[in-house]
């Protein structure tokens, strides 16, 4: 099978949480965030590493 994508994430959100689940060559991470501004933006540095 051909990879479209090599990187993605998905996200499931929550009215107080936020799950992330990356998928790298490295392998599959999964975390949760919270939903305040703080919490959004760890999440934002968080995804940006997996670049």
């Amino acid at each position: 099978m051909r990879v479209l994508y090599e990187r993605c994430c998905g996200l499931d959100v929550h009215k107080q949480s936020v799950t992330a689940c990356a998928l790298t060559p490295e392998g599959k991470e999964i975390r949760t965030f919270g939903t305040l501004t703080d919490d959004l933006e760890e999440l934002v540095d968080w995804l940006k590493e997996k670049r």
